[in-house]
């Protein structure tokens, strides 16, 4: 089992982002996971600097650990050939440390360039082509592609690295999952679904399963639940609002009946390490082997040194 830390965008600065890296290196991670967003979820996160520019500035900082984005929608802000060279180019400067985790979309980050935001169908058409084009750009070469909604005119992408990063693609049911083993080297989740790993394994998929686990950790329970309010509320609206909603405006009326005790509910909180212990557990039952820690405490650097002197001995014991 490899064990992650999120870097969530929405919530800090650059440097601050860098900074946690750099420690949750020292700390002993596998890999950090960074969200690629253009907005925070809720305006108190206050945060949404450029994923690109700050992947490169960890490659440069660190050496050992690993990089992802959790991830990227490489269809509509972005054009994937744009990503595929901003990720070949990250795959260089941190020498192979890089994999590709990409999604369909939601349209509070998509919305943003004027076109129209498409039906879950039409995204999930379009990441199908988007990872065509980045598998041809990544071939070598010139390459064209004329799909139904994306094309690729007589383009090539100069600077690849040896080996092509690994590509997660987000799945949340069978379909997506089927797509993640046809056309990625891996799988993203969210929830500890055991029917995703299956339909992915089922399809042919036999790369890494990476899920994110809520939690929120402080010296005490009260203080870890007020910080996982006030940052973290919008995860408890579930995945069709999420997609769906535009602004950080939306989601703070959304997430407005969102209380105390249904934060405790979703996220596992305070000090004690066999709390967050018990909320890994099923994500490992449930076939993942990359486990991400998304911490919404108040207190990122204490987080760290939990992890290094309470928590990464027992998180590692969980699939032996």
């Amino acid at each position: 089992m490899r064990i992650g830390y999120k870097l969530a965008t929405e919530a800090f600065g650059p440097a601050d982002l860098i900074a946690q890296a750099v420690r949750a290196e020292q700390a002993g991670f596998d890999f950090v996971e960074m969200s690629d967003h253009f907005h925070p979820w809720l305006d108190s996160q206050g945060h949404s600097p450029f994923t690109w520019s700050v992947l490169g500035a960890i490659a440069a900082r660190t050496e050992r650990i690993g990089l992802a984005t959790g991830v990227t929608c490489p269809s509509l802000r972005y054009h994937p050939a744009i990503v595929a060279q901003a990720a070949a180019t990250v795959a260089l400067l941190s020498d192979g440390r890089f994999t590709l985790g990409v999604g369909a979309g939601e349209r509070l980050n998509e919305h943003v360039t004027g076109e129209p935001f498409p039906s879950v169908h039409g995204r999930h058409e379009r990441l199908r082509e988007a990872l065509e084009i980045i598998r041809l750009l990544w071939s070598g070469g010139y390459h064209s592609y004329q799909g139904k909604h994306l094309q690729l005119d007589d383009a090539r992408v100069f600077d690849l690295p040896p080996t092509p990063p690994v590509i997660a693609v987000a799945a949340s049911g069978s379909e997506s999952a089927r797509l993640a083993a046809e056309l990625g080297d891996g799988l993203f989740a969210t929830e500890p679904k055991g029917s995703i790993v299956e339909h992915y394994r089922r399809s042919g998929g036999a790369g890494p399963r990476y899920a994110e686990v809520p939690m929120a950790w402080a010296v005490d329970e009260e203080q870890a639940v007020k910080a996982a309010w006030e940052s973290s509320r919008w995860a408890l609206t579930g995945w069709k609002v999420m997609s769906e909603l535009p602004n950080p405006v939306n989601f703070e009326a959304a997430s407005a009946m969102v209380d105390a005790d249904d934060i405790a509910a979703h996220f596992s909180v305070g000090p004690d390490p066999a709390v967050h212990l018990e909320a890994v557990k099923p994500y490992v039952d449930a076939g993942f082997d990359h486990i991400v820690l998304q911490n919404a405490g108040p207190d990122p650097d204490g987080f760290l040194d939990f992890f290094e002197r309470e928590l990464a001995d027992r998180l590692r014991g969980l699939d032996r």
